[in-house]
């Protein structure tokens, strides 16, 4: 194979990809590109530039990608309530195309032969990561360090890093931590005692919502306004992508509300229990619903709904560059032309209630389906034959059926 001149690394100063650093630089002995997303996880980042210098590296990357996170990847997710195996929002799985697409974008500037990722060989992210580069540009080879070398271990890990004097945090020497990816839409963990899905999580688990038991004794009641299936403000004030997801983090984490406790179907093969904390999300999915109730027609509704494991899976599988991704959401974008309008809900102990829905585009009429006297004409009798003609073959299947 040709020789790799230069390496883009995805790198979060994390100790994992610090020992990566040193190994690409060891194995390949090329100069290495290290690239940070900023994808609200809550860090600082600087910690991650002064690592990657003491390492030599000449060519840092750190980018707020938090806007276009938000805009461009979970907002296009959102308009299809995507929720893979009805109950996970996405929130990993929806920020490897987009860290990707930044790889991708460095190494083409910086002329790298590959780039690089943590990504172990039991999960998702690596086929998350390789399938994006795979469709945005196949000449760039991807290494995947925890394929290749010959660490198996903890305990090799650590080693390594003493061998090579790499700084290891106090917390990372004993016991493995917890597993945890964090970004603005959620916070995930797994790992530990959570390997076992018979053992309840612990409370310290929790890190962006408190106990719905000890969440405030009084509801919380916020409107989201929409604009073409997107929320564009927050009680009447119109923010920025990130910055609505960043309150509403604030709002559903004080009442608890986004907390899910999972056993998941990994691509790969296996399952796996994580903990997983959306506050904001949780809050978005029910309003956008809200709102789609009443201003989408009954037939593209359940289309909707029939499509949505199948558009969830792609993502999670790492299909979003893919074709049938894009087909996918091109219809449900058509889908969101008239899906505007306010939706109030109430934040209370672990939930997030539709309690209204107002839209100027609204397909709902008080004057069909009033009990009352209406103003538009009904007659009860065309009824009689909606129902004759469905029940029609049920009658003829009852006389060939003998009942």
């Amino acid at each position: 194979m040709t020789k790799i001149e230069k390496i883009v690394l995805s790198y979060s100063g994390g100790l994992d990809t610090s020992i990566i650093l040193k190994w690409l630089q060891e194995t390949y002995g090329c100069e290495v590109v290290t690239f940070t997303a900023d994808l609200g996880q809550g860090e600082e980042l600087e910690p991650a530039r002064a690592k990657a210098e003491m390492s030599g590296v000449k060519d840092i990357r750190i980018v707020d990608l938090r806007e276009e996170f938000v805009r461009d990847f979970v907002f296009p997710m959102l308009r299809a309530n995507a929720l893979y195996e009805g109950q996970y929002l996405l929130g990993s799985s929806i920020a490897r195309p987009l860290i990707a697409k930044h790889l991708v974008g460095i190494a083409r500037e910086v002329d790298a032969d590959a780039v690089a990722h943590g990504a172990t060989g039991k999960g998702n992210d690596q086929i998350r990561f390789e399938l994006a580069v795979n469709a945005l540009d196949p000449s760039i080879r991807v290494i995947a360090p925890w394929r290749q070398w010959t660490i198996r271990s903890r305990m090799q890990l650590l080693e390594y890093a003493e061998k090579h004097r790499i700084l290891v945090p106090s917390d990372k020497r004993g016991e493995a931590p917890f597993s945890i990816d964090a970004n603005l839409l959620h916070t995930s963990t797994e790992g530990k005692i959570l390997e076992n899905p018979a053992e309840v999580a612990p409370d310290h688990v929790y890190q962006r919502t408190v106990d719905p038991i000890d969440a405030p004794d009084a509801p919380e009641i916020i409107t989201i306004g929409f604009e073409r299936g997107d929320p564009i403000s927050v009680n009447g004030k119109a923010v920025t992508p990130a910055a609505l997801l960043t309150k509403l983090n604030g709002l559903g984490g004080r009442h608890g509300v986004g907390r899910l406790d999972l056993v998941e179907n990994r691509f790969i093969g296996m399952k796996s229990r994580g903990i997983y904390e959306t506050p904001g999300g949780t809050i978005l999915l029910a309003a956008h619903r809200g709102i789609e109730s009443i201003t989408l027609d009954r037939a593209a509704a359940h289309l909707k709904d029939e499509i949505m494991p199948r558009y969830a899976e792609l993502i999670y599988n790492g299909f979003w560059f893919a074709p049938e991704r894009e087909m996918l959401q091109a219809l449900i974008d058509h889908s969101q032309a008239f899906v505007s309008g306010e939706v109030t809900l109430r934040l209370y102990k672990g939930s997030a209630s539709v309690i209204s829905r107002a839209s100027p585009c609204s397909l709902y009429s008080a004057d069909l389906v009033t009990f009352e006297e209406s103003a538009i004409a009904f007659d009860h009798h065309d009824a009689e034959g909606f129902i004759r003609l469905n029940g029609l073959r049920l009658r003829s299947l009852a006389a060939r059926n003998g009942r």
